[in-house]
Parts: C-alpha cells; structure tokens; sequence
C-alpha cells in the first residue's frame, strides 16, 4: 500500500460524503480474525457492521460459514449471499415472526434460528413456525451483564430452556450470551471481567447438560471479548466491528491489532472565516450518537469540531488556509456500524483505486419479506 492508504487515485469522481472500504484491510482484517478464533468454524460473526453481501462471500470464501445479524434484511441478505446458517439475534416479535416464518420458506438451504429471553416469545414463535410449517432452532438468550436482552443465567433460564425443549416447532439450539458490556481498555482486566461473568453461563450449562438437556452451542462474544472468548475452545464467537474497525475501538484496545478499513471520503464546502473549514460530512454520513470527535480527519487529526448538522461539519484548524474550496479529506469514523447504516453504496478500493460501488443492501428495514 502506498503511504496515502486511504486516498484513492481516481477519487476526484466520487461525489463525497462517500464511504471507502479498502479492500486489502478487509481482507487483514478477516485473516485475523480466523486466526484468532484458530478455525473458521468457531466464527459466526455479526454482519451488522457492514450489511454488505460481498463481504460475506469473502468470508464464506475463508470457511466461515455461520453468521448473525440483527434485522431480518441483515438475514435475507447473508442468506442470499449464499451462507448456511443465519441467527437473527434480536427477538422476533409481532409482524417479524411471520417475516422469519417467510423467509425460511424462500431460502431453505439456509438454517434460520432465532433467541429467546422470556416465555412470551416462545409461544409466538412457536405460533408463528406451526402456522408456518417450519421449526427452528432457538438459542435461550442470557443476560450476562448488558442488560438489554437476555434471563440472567439462573434459576429462571433453566426453567426456561426446559420449557424451550417442550414447546411445538422449537429446538433448543444452545446458549447466546453477549456481553458488550465488557469494555475494559486493559487487556488483563477485560479477561478478568469476562471470565468472571461468563462463569454463571458455564454453570447454567453444566446444569442444563446434567438434567440431560442437549446444549448443542455457546455462542459467546463482542469484539472486544473476542480474543478472551477464543481461549476456550467450547463455545462460538461472534465479533462484528472487528472486519472494519474503528477509532472507537482502536484507541481503546490496543491489544487487538484489527486495521481502520473504512474510511469517509468529505470535502471543504465552505470557509465561512479565519481558522474554519466547513465540509460536507454531516449526521446523515458519521454517526453522530457519540461525543466529538466522531470522525477523525487523517490529513488534520487535531481539528477541533465546531457545528454539526444534517449535512455539515465545521472544524476549527489554524491550517485551514492550506485548503482550498473543494479539496478532499479523510476520516475514519469513531463508530463504523452505523456510520454505514447511513450510506446507500460504498465504494470499494483495491490497489489504491475505487474499482466499483457495492450497494448496502441490507441498510434497509425490508428487503422482500
């Protein structure tokens, strides 16, 4: 690569806010992976990062074969780009049940399961599935310590994952526990954190298995647990962030050598006075969830934020003078997930050239279930 990575020959035909994906650091990124987890087979990664087809083609290209996602277009996408087996990781409620039940019909060499934190959810899907006439497989979600979804791993989740095992059109899958929660920069403490509330799931396991119950799967970790889940050979995992990357996470754990693959191509729009820069890298193209700075600017990674609106973002830099109405600039978003969310296409750059744009496709609520 040459020392400008980011900035693609031919750029000056891209209409900008734009997202680049630099292919060779994807293509790291996903090695990596692999080689941390030590077999493909153990990953089953959260494509709600990239939404993109093609980037799950590279990965089944690599024997990754089991995925998951969070909206059911996420599922209807990767399945369609070809993968075995897709976990819809939210609960499926209301109209999505049926929107499940629709797509397994559509695409049956595809494995669709689903998770479940309450009893409620259970039924519906089991509703949803006999109406259907489908069955899936049904992971009994735990609540480690996030608490957003998810039983906590006790008394109640037995009781649960036993009714799981007697209820019409379900298999019990195994276990889903994510623990997102665990963001401790230090790698030591991370381990420490994680081992330590992983261990009510490995005994509500060990109790499941010993009323003999089947737990065929553990499906375990985020990106920054990742490498901490990967020591123990008896569970799947499932990081996400980690084909793309981010500053978010690069500056806080340094531990994990993944590669910024994303970038935001922007230009200067405006010099509205002495020592700003106005440029078009709005909300509706860097997530704006998070405090500033929500991109970090390669070419002026110490401007200073100073507005930021729909389709606006003025910095403050003493070199403002060096650029001139529409010049281009680089950033690398704080946080890349939904920072994808919000663009229609990315283009991709191989060998320092944008060769195509890839539509993000499973950006949408709805597909065609």
């Amino acid at each position: 690569m040459t020392p400008d990575w980011y900035r693609p020959v031919n750029e000056a035909g891209i209409a900008s806010p734009a997202l680049l994906l630099i292919s060779e650091r994807i293509d790291a990124n996903l090695r990596l992976m692999v080689q941390i987890a030590g077999d493909p087979a153990r990953l089953r990664p959260h494509v709600k990062t990239h939404k993109l087809g093609p980037l799950i083609k590279r990965q089944l290209a690599l024997g990754i074969t089991k995925y998951k996602c969070a909206t059911i277009a996420e599922a209807e996408m990767t399945a369609e780009a070809g993968a075995p087996d897709v976990l819809l990781s939210l609960p499926a409620v209301g109209p999505n049940i049926s929107r499940l039940c629709a797509l397994a019909h559509r695409i049956p060499a595809t494995k669709f399961s689903a998770i479940a934190d309450n009893a409620v959810t259970m039924r519906g899907l089991s509703a949803g599935a006999r109406a259907a006439g489908v069955t899936f497989d049904v992971f009994l979600d735990l609540d480690c310590g996030m608490h957003r979804t998810g039983i906590p791993p006790g008394d109640a989740a037995f009781d649960l994952y036993r009714l799981l095992a007697n209820t019409p059109a379900l298999r019990p899958a195994g276990l889903h526990a994510y623990d997102g929660h665990i963001q401790e920069p230090d790698v030591a403490a991370r381990t420490a954190r994680c081992e330590a509330d992983f261990a009510p799931v490995l005994a509500l396991r060990d109790r499941l298995i010993a009323a003999g119950l089947a737990v065929p799967v553990l499906i375990a970790a985020g990106s920054p647990t990742f490498p901490c889940h990967a020591a123990h050979t008896d569970r799947e995992l499932s990081p996400g962030t980690t084909v793309l990357w981010d500053f978010g996470y690069g500056d806080k754990f340094a531990d994990l050598a993944f590669q910024p693959a994303a970038v935001l191509l922007t230009r200067v729009i405006s010099k509205p006075c002495a020592g700003r820069l106005c440029l078009d890298l709005g909300h509706k193209a860097v997530a704006s969830e998070n405090p500033h700075p929500r991109v970090r600017l390669i070419e002026l990674p110490d401007a200073v934020p100073v507005v930021h609106s729909e389709e606006h973002l003025v910095i403050a830099t003493p070199r403002a003078a060096e650029f001139a109405i529409g010049a281009t600039l680089h950033g690398i978003p704080r946080h890349v997930c939904p920072t994808v969310a919000l663009h229609q296409e990315a283009w991709i750059v191989e060998g320092g050239i944008a060769r195509e744009s890839w539509p993000i496709l499973a950006r949408a609520r709805r597909l065609t279930v």
